[in-house]
């Protein structure tokens, strides 16, 4: 039995104690009656006995039922108490010790345990009054530098001054500088902010304290800030070090101002401890906290001033290239196939942070031993990429042939207007195997990383959006719930186009929307507005959602048997990559071409035997159609 479960066990028997107690009294305490009735019953002659004990009386009726009572009047009450021939015993009154001890018994038990429990769990290492961080001096086996840090080289530059500082620090208090006491890391979740303060105690080769901002917060209020003065303390007797706080956000929320009470009282107790151990470091302590948050914008505004945190460093999403170089740092690890282009394999994973990386990677190497495979292959990352962006395939799924078509059409629609239709992302891969909720799926990859985005692709968004539906309704004469998230990831579009971005000339470039803080996303905030406004802003949508709905019927009707040929691939081939639905375009193209030179043969001939006719004389015409009357 570990000592956790020791101390759970000793509290309980406590608990248990103290009921047990509880209900010794109750059954053995005397009914306790008012002094009205006692001398009525005393007047009936219906009590046998009394104990007197200062004012108090316990006795004994003619039922022999013990009572107690209060007598204000003694003189007066002994009186009728021998006229009533009642066994009178009594004791002198003095300070009863042994009754207050008894009383305070009930609280000696439960100290006692909760000492104990205390006690028992410190020894365990997760008491309450214990702190929860987790400490290590970089060495050769454990240490972490950059190296392995890879995808964020602004950031790991920004640090690198922090690496100096805590190695010389003579070099920057020499001119009178002082070397900052705080770092924030703010950005995305897996961006890597963790290992990057893990790099600068391995680069460093001083000792990292860790802990999460959650740990610091308990029910007892006091427990947090008394943990910050541990954790600091600790810190500076092994000076110069670093202390790291993962979800600051958890302590660090902006303060309300107002009365705070309970689990809120703590979390601002702890941090106003963690505010003045910040600002009372020693000029000879090098001990410098970095903390990780991914809610920037909800944190206190003392703690983000110069003087704490002096730095404040944002982690984003890494480009193809930093892309590239996480993928060569995790594939290290693993056996790979001569031939696999990671530059390929960055490029197909736009918007993938550093954690989700390093799951692919996983993911694909356990695809590849599922495989059989000696080597993680191309083909592996691929359905790794798959499964973590789509979902598993449901190859147990069965599906009857007009739902298939009408999924097989569907995405060929989409695949077709993003084929067709200027500034919009190449097609990479179209499939009708069912993947997690959807039955079939799309999916463009961007040649370059986007950081900004123009109004036509937007709008050629909306149309690729429609190209399910639209397709439908060409071909079956009919719609489908198929399409329902496309219509609504269209309306966002087109609602963010009006009311976010200022790009409708109905509206205006005006701001109804705006995004919430932070790097979580969540659901954006509205600015008040007009009645009429709103009116104004549904008009806009729709029209803006009717017209590339409109513009896409054009476009897919022009192109019905593109559409017929790329659907009639997926049926047979149920996946189409980008160069298979370049093949059918460039088969379908020739077909269009030879069709238009047939139909210019076809009119250059008629004109040419229009043109033979007319140069015939009148009289032709007059004999031929005599010849033809005397026939009939």
């Amino acid at each position: 039995m570990s000592q956790i479960q020791i101390g759970l066990l000793l509290l309980l028997l406590t608990l248990l104690g103290v009921v047990g107690y509880n209900v010794y009294l109750s059954e053995t305490t005397p009914n306790e009656i008012s002094y009205t009735d006692f001398m009525e019953q005393l007047q009936k002659g219906e009590i046998k006995a009394v104990h007197l004990k200062g004012g108090a009386v316990k006795g004994e009726d003619c039922r022999k039922q013990a009572f107690s009572s209060f007598i204000p009047d003694v003189p007066a009450t002994l009186t009728i108490l021998r006229e009533k021939s009642v066994l009178i015993t009594a004791e002198k009154d003095t300070e009863n010790i042994g009754g207050f001890l008894k009383s305070m018994v009930p609280v000696f038990l439960i100290l006692g345990g909760y000492l104990i429990f205390s006690r028992t769990q410190k020894k365990g290492g997760s008491g309450l009054g214990k702190n929860k961080y987790s400490s290590f001096v970089p060495s050769k086996n454990t240490k972490v530098s950059f190296e392995d840090v890879a995808g964020i080289s602004e950031a790991r530059s920004e640090l690198i001054e922090i690496v100096e500082s805590l190695k010389n620090p003579e070099k920057f208090s020499s001119l009178g500088g002082y070397i900052p006491k705080g770092v924030l890391l703010q950005g995305p979740p897996g961006t890597g902010k963790t290992l990057l303060a893990k790099a600068i105690a391995g680069e460093a080769s001083v000792p990292f304290f860790s802990i999460g901002g959650s740990d610091f917060v308990e029910m007892f209020v006091g427990v947090g800030a008394s943990r910050v003065r541990e954790l600091f303390t600790e810190a500076k007797k092994n000076a110069p070090a670093i202390i790291f706080i993962d979800e600051i956000d958890a302590i660090g929320g902006k303060r309300s101002g107002g009365n705070a009470t309970g689990s809120n009282d703590e979390r601002e107790q702890t941090l106003n401890a963690l505010l003045v151990e910040m600002d009372g470091f020693n000029s000879d302590q090098t001990v410098i906290i970095i903390a990780a948050t991914n809610r920037p914008d909800i944190l206190d505004p003392a703690l983000l001033r110069p003087g704490r945190f002096d730095r404040q460093v944002t982690i984003s999403l890494p480009d193809a290239k930093g892309r590239r170089k996480i993928l060569e740092v995790h594939a290290k690890k693993i056996l790979m196939a001569p031939g696999v282009d990671l530059s390929e394999v960055a490029r197909s994973i736009p918007g993938f942070s550093g954690a989700e990386i390093a799951n692919l990677v996983n993911e694909a190497a356990l695809i590849g031993a599922r495989h059989n495979k000696t080597a993680v292959e191309l083909s592996d990352f691929e359905e790794a990429k798959d499964k973590i962006s789509l979902g598993l395939e449901r190859k147990n799924v069965v599906i009857n042939e007009t739902v298939r078509r009408v999924t097989a059409y569907h995405e060929a629609g989409h695949a077709i207007t993003a084929k067709l239709l200027p500034e919009t992302d190449p097609v990479h891969k179209i499939t009708i195997m069912p993947r997690g909720r959807a039955l079939g799926l799309t999916q463009q990859l961007p040649l370059d990383d986007r950081y900004t985005y123009s109004r036509e692709y937007l709008i050629n968004r909306i149309k690729i959006l429609m190209g399910g539906r639209v397709a439908e309704d060409i071909v079956f004469g009919h719609q489908t719930t198929g399409a329902s998230n496309d219509i609504l990831t269209a309306t966002d579009i087109a609602n963010r186009l009006v009311c976010e971005f200022g790009m409708s000339k109905t509206i205006g470039p005006v701001a109804y929307i705006q995004e919430q803080g932070g790097f979580l996303g969540g659901s954006p905030t509205t600015r008040p507005y007009s009645e009429k406004t709103a009116e104004n802003i549904d008009k806009e949508i729709k029209r803006i959602i009717e017209e590339c709905y409109n513009e896409t019927l054009v476009l897919l009707t022009e192109n019905n048997k593109f559409l017929h040929k790329l659907a009639e691939a997926l049926l047979v081939n149920e996946t189409v990559d980008g160069e298979e639905m370049d093949i059918v375009h460039y088969c379908y193209m020739n077909e269009k071409s030879i069709e238009k030179k047939l139909m210019k043969h076809q009119k250059e001939e008629r004109a040419q035997q229009n043109q033979r006719i007319s140069g015939l004389p009148r009289s032709f015409y007059k004999e031929e159609t005599k010849c033809e009357h005397e026939k009939e």
